[in-house]
């Protein structure tokens, strides 16, 4: 099938020298799609995870399904004909969606921002176009799969941060992502927060973590103190520019995160905590909080060795993840025997 060839001669002990071999990268390709609330990304990646073509524009989850997963469709299919890459070469496809996902169906469930999209047979959808294993995932755990794959490669215990329009953390632990029962497992963004009282959140609770240390929730509290900023790009912005007020109002937004973060260390004991999404761009100032918090409360065996860092993957994590989440089950034993068989 071509998906192994030959790499190199070892040193010959006497005998005639032993030949190497190992999977063949360029064999076949993956088909990786990042989708956000306001924009999309599709790459075409080889069996090593290598992107060997990407392409990101605007494009809002509201539409629905069926024109999102069309244009992504339409987007595959340029970026294989761009790699000389016949579409017969496809062994699987990964979407990440900003929303909850129900993991043995793909399908998301009940996601506040995506209507439409609820119970969605995004798989089966896509299969009646391309006939090959679809995986659907939570755009922040696909970004923990990135983040390690990128960065921490070696890393058995992480996690990862998204910091934007909303707040949730992708978990791995023994080197293994945790989904849950539903799938929803690392929703930290609706845990509540002690300082949250009151203050109504778009679950329909009030107190929750994403109602004070979001995107939108950062720039609402700049609006009360008589501060312009619409949205999470504006206080990104005013903080670059050395604005005293939201470098203050971001700190905070990370010591409420590095509460929640606090009891997470505390149940899942990871060696890293990686800060992502689009507020991360703040750079520091949201880290300085979180670590300020964190390692003040947490116990001293379990920070000992903790990083939190910002993301090395960056706006990269989503379409990186969504390519290893294609490629470890293409490659795994059962869907491998598959492939044998087309």
């Amino acid at each position: 099938m071509g998906l192994i060839a030959p790499l190199a001669e070892s040193t010959s002990t006497g005998g005639r020298p032993p030949s190497r071999f190992a999977l063949k990268p360029s064999a076949r390709v993956v088909l990786a799609a990042d989708i956000g609330a306001s924009h999309a990304t599709v790459a075409v990646a080889d069996l090593a995870g290598t992107i060997l073509a990407e392409h990101t524009e605007p494009m809002s989850v509201t539409l629905g399904p069926v024109p999102v997963l069309t244009w992504m469709l339409e987007t595959a299919a340029t970026l294989l004909e761009q790699t000389g890459r016949d579409r017969n070469e496809l062994v699987a496809i990964g979407i990440g969606v900003p929303g909850p996902v129900e993991h043995s169906t793909g399908q998301p469930v009940n996601p506040p921002i995506m209507p439409g999209w609820d119970r969605f047979d995004v798989p089966g959808w896509v299969r009646q176009h391309l006939e090959v294993p679809v995986l659907v995932d939570n755009d922040v755990n696909i970004m923990a799969l990135g983040e390690r794959a990128m960065a921490w490669p070696t890393t058995e215990d992480l996690v990862f941060v998204k910091v934007a329009t909303g707040i949730g953390a992708g978990v791995i632990s023994g080197g293994m992502l945790l989904r849950g029962a539903q799938g929803v497992a690392g929703d930290i963004g609706h845990v509540h927060i002690a300082r949250g009282a009151g203050v109504p959140c778009h679950c329909g609770n009030t107190g929750c973590l994403e109602a004070l240390a979001s995107g939108p929730a950062i720039a609402r509290a700049l609006r009360d103190r008589g501060v312009d900023a619409e949205n999470g790009d504006d206080v990104v912005t005013l903080v670059k520019s050395g604005n005293v007020e939201a470098i203050q109002a971001v700190r905070q937004a990370g010591r409420d995160i590095g509460e929640v973060l606090t009891a997470c260390v505390s149940l899942l004991n990871p060696s890293v905590i990686a800060l992502g999404g689009s507020m991360a761009r703040v750079g520091e100032h949201l880290i300085a909080g979180v670590r300020e918090v964190v390692y003040t409360r947490s116990m001293p065996l379990a920070t000992g060795h903790l990083s939190i860092v910002q993301s090395t993957a960056a706006e990269k994590a989503g379409v990186i993840g969504a390519s290893m989440l294609a490629l470890d089950h293409a490659l795994s034993p059962g869907a491998f025997h598959s492939l044998v068989g087309r």
